[in-house]
């Protein structure tokens, strides 16, 4: 049995550890956690092509062995800047001696673009190589091909930002002709990217022709403008950069590929250089979509 001095004593022993273990919770608690990094956009490990030669063939010839492959058919298309529904009016096409590499390595944009590092997000079109690109973080993430502007209604060149969408919506150009997958880059003029026909060189009014997977990918993957109530523009959406000329009255380009694989390569250098003079831009509107999204959690 305790006397009442042991009790108390006993008493103020334990309230005295009560009191410590509260205070070393609340310190372990208060303890700063490791800053978690936002995840890096790291180069794919890419199935690389063992051999870069091409070779003319008989579209209808080639397809009937190659038909039951996806893989095939999709390089040889895009090779040929066409679709499926249009490969087999052609005559004649190149094609690759070797099918077993990633759709990238036969199209002519960098796997990767360091000055393009500090770009959440953006789309290239070549007018010279009829074929499209788009970057994360500098990192090639999708590329297919494109029919730009025909030679009476060429596509328009220079920094664009990509602003409404539609999944299905009808041509300001011809009432009749309804896009799919429409991404619009200039407002008043009614020009963008969507999934239309590819005949196999530039044959649109202005717009950028897309196969049906490749203007879906980027109809998922782009940012809209971001709009205020009363239809100011409160931020642009992702920026893309139309770049070069065509020479609508030579061959077609590609086929210079049979003579010399690289001819239509495009360096990293060269995307430097034609996103240089609109970085500022490009980064100016990416920090405004960064804020706008930071504050959009507070005024929901």
């Amino acid at each position: 049995m305790f006397k009442g001095g042991n009790l108390r004593q006993l008493f103020i022993m334990n309230k005295s550890v009560f009191f410590l273990l509260i205070i070393t919770f609340f310190l372990l608690s208060c303890q700063q956690q490791p800053e978690t990094k936002p995840a890096e956009i790291t180069s794919p490990k890419r199935q690389k092509r063992k051999t870069y030669t091409y070779q003319v063939a008989n579209a209808k010839e080639w397809l009937s062995q190659h038909k039951t492959d996806s893989l095939h058919t999709a390089i040889a298309y895009a090779v040929n800047r066409t679709d499926s529904a249009n490969f087999t009016k052609l005559d004649s096409v190149i094609v690759p001696a070797d099918l077993t590499g990633e759709l990238a390595f036969y199209l002519p944009f960098p796997l990767e673009v360091a000055s393009l590092k500090d770009i959440n997000k953006i789309i290239y079109f070549s007018y010279p190589t009829q074929t499209f690109a788009a970057y994360e973080k500098g990192i090639l993430v999708y590329a297919g091909p494109t029919n730009m502007g025909r030679k009476k209604d060429t596509t328009p060149t220079g920094l664009f930002f990509t602003n409404w969408k539609a999944e299905e919506t009808i041509s300001t150009f011809n009432d009749e002709w309804e896009l799919r997958w429409n991404f619009n880059i200039q407002n008043k003029e009614g020009i963008g990217w969507h999934q239309y026909a590819l005949p196999g060189y530039p044959a649109s009014h202005s717009c950028l022709r897309l196969q049906e997977k490749d203007a879906k990918y980027l109809y998922n993957w782009a940012d809209e403008w971001e709009v205020s109530e009363d239809d100011s523009v409160q931020v642009k959406g992702t920026p893309v950069i139309v770049f070069g000329t065509y020479n609508f009255d030579g061959p077609k380009p590609w086929l210079q590929l049979v003579a010399n694989p690289k001819a239509l390569d495009i360096k990293e250098e060269e995307i430097e250089t034609l996103t240089a003079p609109f970085l500022n831009e490009i980064i100016s509107v990416q920090k405004s979509r960064d804020t706008l999204q930071l504050k959009e959690p507070q005024t929901k």
